[in-house]
């Protein structure tokens, strides 16, 4: 009986395409067609069970009963919840930035006012401090270092300086300098004294005993003792050589033992070695044949029912339950769209029934009724009534200019009765220049000079040219 595992079933496609309530679902046209004028996408995707196609029609007319309520009443939530924000969150949000705004900026200044006052006044309690401190701990010591101890440290080194730096100073270079330099004369003379005695009475004496005796008798002993050390080493070679040729053949000797029981151990160890080998085998032939029909005892009676169990039970079950949890799954997610289509149909309704019952009759009495009304108060009494206001306004503003000027009079001809008039400035007179020629005078025959025309005789009189002496301004009028 062949109770391998069967290869796990390929996932479906699932026939509800998903589609999103914006998007209204668009018909597939398969590209490529199959013979029977099936598309090749079904003729790929697996069969379906029985289980599928018979549970999902009930599941899902039973979950579009108990989702429907949920998605009106979660769509109705929404639309309230829009309404609320836009019409009461919103402005009421504005008002109370609008309220709070500036009473936040307000407590933020008179904290900052607070903390800066707060901050000048430790400031300044610090500083106070600071200069305490000085006060009674720094200027004192300074004054202290600088007008005691410093001048007394002076007093102190000019007076140690004159009591013991002087003197001594004197005392070395006049009295232990020429004692010093006594000393070391004299101790050179003794010194030369003692190293000529030394080189007459030592040097010369071990000198000769060197030369004379103890050289020749050293050489002497050096000759005796290499002779001994040849026949010494000669005698050392000869023991050495024979010592060799015993050692050697009492090494090969052992080898030749050491070999010949090592075959005997080798050839022993092989054999127990074979021996063991085959026992060995024996043993693991037996715990392998044991452990064969333990093995197959224990797969009988647990593997194989296990196996059955699973593929025949549980893998059923299984995959029956996932149909099961599938199906309901699509069929919330599809009971879940189709009722927000519901909802958006039944909300567009209720929407266009609030319109017809309340949104239009107040637009046609707003159009029809209102908006008459209003313009004809508009024109009939507003207007007049505004035209009316602003010319009592025009009047009322006349009449408190004229009110103002006659005040303004009345002060100042009060203020000329008492004080008098003001001084008016007097015009300042320019002096003609120099280089301005004088004008000609014409002298008449039986008079003197005369400027200009003679009107007696009827004579045009036209404009005076304007010169650098005559103007026209106030300020330099003769």
């Amino acid at each position: 009986m062949d109770l391998e595992k069967s290869p796990p079933p390929a996932p479906r496609e699932s026939p509800v395409t998903r589609e999103t309530p914006a998007q209204p679902e668009l018909p597939l046209t398969p590209a490529v067609s199959g013979a029977h004028g099936v598309p090749a996408r079904r003729q790929d995707a697996a069969p379906e069970g029985c289980l599928a196609v018979a549970i999902r029609i009930p599941v899902r007319i039973v979950v579009l009963v108990l989702v429907l309520p949920v998605r009106m009443v979660w769509d109705a939530l929404v639309v309230g919840g829009r309404f609320l924000k836009d019409t009461l969150f919103r402005p009421l949000g504005r008002a109370f930035m609008w309220v709070f705004a500036p009473v936040g900026r307000a407590f933020v200044w008179l904290v900052e006012g607070i903390a800066a006052v707060v901050a000048w006044v430790l400031t300044g309690f610090g500083y106070a401090l600071a200069w305490l401190g000085k006060l009674l701990f720094v200027w004192p010591w300074v004054g202290l270092w600088r007008y005691v101890a410093v001048p007394l440290g002076r007093a102190l080194a000019w007076l140690g300086n004159v009591l013991l730096v002087v003197p001594a100073v004197w005392l070395y270079e006049r009295v232990l300098t020429p004692v010093g330099h006594g000393v070391v004369w004299a101790l050179r003379g003794i010194g030369a004294g003692c190293a000529w005695l030394w080189r007459v009475s030592v040097v010369a004496p071990a000198g000769w005993l060197y030369r004379a005796l103890l050289a020749p008798t050293g050489r002497g002993f050096a000759w005796a003792a290499l002779g001994l050390w040849g026949a010494i080493t000669w005698v050392g070679r000869s023991v050495w050589a024979g010592v060799t040729w015993a050692s050697r053949g009492l090494w090969a000797g052992v080898v030749w033992v050491v070999s010949g029981v090592w075959a005997g151990m080798t050839w022993i160890g092989r054999g127990l070695w074979a021996a063991m080998t085959w026992t060995g085998r024996g043993i693991w032939a037996g715990v392998t044949w044991i452990a064969m029909v333990v093995g197959t005892l224990l797969r009988w009676i647990f593997v194989v029912p296990a196996v059955a169990l699973w593929r025949w039970v549980l893998a059923p079950v299984g995959r029956a339950v996932t149909v099961v949890a599938r199906e309901i799954g699509e069929a919330l997610g599809h009971a879940w769209r189709v009722a927000g289509y519901i909802s958006l149909a039944v909300g567009r309704f209720l929407g266009r029934l609030f319109r017809w019952i309340f949104v239009e009759p107040v637009r046609w009495a707003y159009k029809s009724v209102l908006t008459p009304v209003g313009h004809l108060v508009r024109d009939a009494v507003w207007r007049p009534a505004a035209e009316a206001a602003r010319s009592v306004g025009r009047t009322t503003r006349q009449a408190l200019a004229s009110a103002r000027e006659a005040a303004r009079q009345t002060r100042a001809d009060i203020r000329r009765m008492l004080f008098g008039a003001p001084r008016e400035p007097e015009p300042f007179a320019l002096s003609r220049p120099r280089s301005e020629p004088e004008p000609v005078r014409l002298a008449k025959p039986g008079g003197g000079p005369q400027s200009g025309p003679d009107r007696s005789r009827g004579e045009p009189v036209g404009a005076e040219a304007r010169t650098l002496g005559s103007s026209t301004t106030a300020l330099t009028k003769d």
